[in-house]
């Protein structure tokens, strides 16, 4: 007597097959995601905002506050108003290139994440591929090492800054013995050589600093160029990220080349 086999099938069954189709789907796209570049992509966008925005509004400050207390003749600072200027500018430029770069290499990690993982079946990778992809590793080593002299141009004002209201905390120290004691307490800001040695007065000293480093401009800048320095160091983390990604991508793309990849592994 033959027994057949009765096999079900209906509603439920067709659900969990599609339930288990789609679940395979997501952890194939979820290997297939750039993490190393997708979080360098979101650091290197964060810190170059901080950096870019804090140091515009920073940099204006400065320039209200050597205006209006340490050199009050506009000739004096006209070169460094110039400097100051265009520096602003530049920085609208970084912003835009960092926001095009960011992207640009968040595709790449794609690209050869793609194909370092095969989620494409029989993905061969291209001369031109390999090609674009060392370009970015160079790149982004170039821009790694210029981003590092960024970083420590940007601890300079804070540098500057905090120099004047650790003076500023001296005078309002109870162990200033006297008002005569207070006034000889100063801080020349031409020996920074932002403003030239004949500019007036170049030099603040006791309550009049201690009235600088009260006002809005001063504590606000301040904290600004902490701000920025600290974008700028949050920039170079990313792009450190970017080039051990690349690299790594570029240096397995070059492999999976070879014919024989698997024999000499």
């Amino acid at each position: 007597m033959k027994q057949g086999f009765l096999f079900q099938s209906g509603p439920g069954m067709e659900d969990r097959a599609e339930k288990r189709g789609c679940f395979e789907c997501c952890i194939k796209c979820l290997g297939g995601v750039p993490y190393a570049s997708l979080v360098a992509t979101i650091l290197c966008f964060s810190g170059v905002a901080l950096f870019c925005g804090c140091g515009h509004v920073a940099l204006a400050g400065t320039v209200a506050i050597l205006e209006q207390h340490f050199s009050t003749n506009t000739s004096d600072h006209a070169l460094l108003s110039e400097v100051i200027q265009l520096v602003q500018y530049v920085i609208y430029g970084i912003a835009s290139f960092f926001f095009l770069y960011g992207i640009i290499l968040l595709a790449e990690g794609f690209y050869t994440t793609s194909a370092v993982k095969e989620l494409h079946g029989e993905f061969k990778t291209t001369a031109c591929g390999r090609c674009i992809s060392g370009m970015f590793v160079f790149l982004t080593y170039v821009l790694g090492v210029a981003w590092l002299g960024v970083f420590g141009f940007s601890a300079v004002p804070v540098f500057m800054f905090y120099n004047i209201w650790s003076t500023c905390e001296v005078i309002r120290s109870p162990q200033t013995n006297g008002t005569a004691g207070v006034e000889q307490i100063c801080v020349d800001i031409r020996q920074y050589g932002i403003i030239p040695w004949n500019a007036f007065p170049g030099k603040i000293c006791g309550s009049a600093l201690e009235n600088i480093c009260n006002t809005n401009e001063f504590y606000v800048s301040y904290h600004l160029f902490i701000v920025a320095c600290a974008g700028a160091g949050a920039t170079v983390i990313a792009l450190l990220i970017y080039m051990m990604a690349t690299t790594y991508n570029y240096a397995v793309l070059k492999f999976k080349s070879r014919e024989d990849c698997c024999t000499k592994f």
